[in-house]
């Protein structure tokens, strides 16, 4: 098996663990949530958490996996997921001096690439679909339910939105030597975009806002996925795929 493959095996699988871990904890502490909601929103320092609170109030134990799972969970863990998973796919080959090893490689660049796009894309993505179909399974411990159909649709929505965060990533790695001030950049960027969607004036130019507890309300209202999001997304991951690719094609040892 190649590096990068096992690289990218071992971290799907740290993600996934991680994110199940995390959605574990969420589900069996729904019941204690349900009881002292009064109490959790007397406490939130921010009034957007104190409204996200009421948010959660109002739609139940869907809102409640909604911003745990997708919007707490993925959301955090899955940007830091995606940029470890495209930060070192060119810029790391530079970095320890093996660049030229693979650009020597039989194969044609956009060949070499699309693999090592698809191999991270799939690393990202899988952990998303596969905690959230153990969601059912979970509730079934504290007598609460979901349908699988718009489940699987907001895990859909959510890894659309993660590959086009490890697009972006990947394309600033087709372009760099440095690894390490990709993915500082990258997360420093995720952060501000994450802070500013809990100021109220700010929160509409937040990326997050994309994969906020409103959106996946949407979906699981709706049971199909936004159309002009969607292809938003896709448009985005596309766009950035194609601009790997000419980077890649011009990059020299």
């Amino acid at each position: 098996m190649l590096r990068e493959h096992r690289f990218a095996l071992w971290g799907a699988l740290a993600w996934f663990f991680v994110l199940e871990a995390l959605l574990v904890g969420a589900i069996l502490f729904w019941p204690s949530f349900e009881d002292n909601i009064d109490a959790l929103r007397d406490m939130a320092p921010m009034e957007s958490l104190k409204g996200m609170i009421d948010q959660l109030e109002a739609g139940g134990i869907v809102a409640y996996v909604n911003g745990q799972h997708f919007f707490k969970g993925c959301n955090s863990v899955g940007a830091l997921a995606a940029v470890v998973f495209a930060m070192g796919v060119v810029a790391g080959e530079a970095q320890r001096g093996t660049l030229e090893i693979l650009l020597a490689r039989p194969m044609s660049r956009r060949r070499v690439l699309s693999e090592r796009w698809i191999v991270g894309a799939l690393a990202v993505a899988l952990p998303v679909y596969a905690s959230t179909h153990t969601i059912p399974w979970l509730l079934g411990f504290i007598d609460e339910d979901m349908a699988h159909w718009p489940l699987f649709l907001s895990a859909t929505h959510q890894s659309l939105f993660l590959l086009a965060l490890y697009s972006a990533t990947f394309a600033l790695s087709c372009a760099s030597s440095r690894p390490m001030a990709i993915g500082f950049g990258m997360l420093l960027f995720f952060l501000a975009e994450f802070s500013i969607y809990l100021v109220q004036t700010l929160t509409h130019w937040s990326v997050f806002r994309l994969t906020d507890i409103d959106a996946f309300a949407r979906i699981m209202a709706q049971h199909a996925l936004d159309p002009w999001i969607t292809l938003g997304l896709v448009a985005t991951t596309a766009a950035c795929f194609e601009l790997s690719q000419h980077l890649y094609a011009r990059r020299t040892p």
